[in-house]
């Protein structure tokens, strides 16, 4: 029986590498479906099943459950496949913030082929907590701007997401310095996925 999972590309790395960015970037490119985590919660119908326990879950200021997580994941995922907005016997995936923890990237192994995990690193925590001070002040979220949030957030990555890295082989992760400009870090990155779809658009055309 033929692999239905889809064929995926992680983008990884801690919060303000500049993965949504890039994300967005490289989802306007032919043969690329970027979805953002974020983008699923936002668009998440509250009156919907799935969308009454996100509210009952969020507004307690309780993480929602791994299961659910991926629940309104795949349903939005089948969504932009009905919608033919993602095609996925022509195009690469492209995941950012999910999975955000071990568990869950053992819960979407049933449902994606993750063909490589471009990790952004930042070797300067001070520069990733500056990227966050001002992206949090730009979109007028005062609150995410403080200190003690961000530093929570950046414990969060640490304890819960960046171990979802040793889930994955090693020969499939490839770094990417996440300092440069979006342009060079967009360079960078394409060098690393396009033998990627180029090998899959050769497998679709036969």
């Amino acid at each position: 029986m033929a692999d239905k999972r889809y064929n995926t590309i992680l983008l990884f790395g801690a919060p303000g590498s500049g993965k949504g960015t890039q994300g967005k970037i490289l989802g306007q490119i032919p043969g690329f479906y970027h979805q953002s985590c974020g983008d699923v919660f936002r668009t998440l119908n509250t009156k919907s099943e799935l969308g009454r326990i996100f509210v009952e879950y969020s507004s307690k200021g309780l993480l929602v459950p791994d299961d659910v997580t991926i629940r309104m994941w795949r349903e939005n995922i089948k969504a932009q496949e009905i919608l033919s907005l993602y095609k996925p016997d022509d195009d690469l995936l492209i995941l950012d913030g999910i999975p955000r923890n071990v568990n869950q990237a053992k819960i979407m192994d049933e449902y994606i082929n993750v063909l490589e995990v471009v990790h952004l690193i930042c070797s300067n925590e001070e520069e990733m907590f500056s990227r966050l001070r001002k992206r949090a002040l730009k979109e007028n979220r005062v609150d995410d701007a403080r200190e003690e949030v961000i530093r929570r957030r950046w414990k969060v990555y640490m304890d819960e997401t960046k171990p979802v890295l040793a889930h994955y082989s090693p020969s499939i992760i490839k770094n990417v310095d996440a300092l440069g400009s979006p342009a060079s870090v967009l360079q960078h990155i394409l060098e690393r996925i396009v033998p990627i779809q180029e090998k899959h658009y050769r497998n679709v055309l036969g």
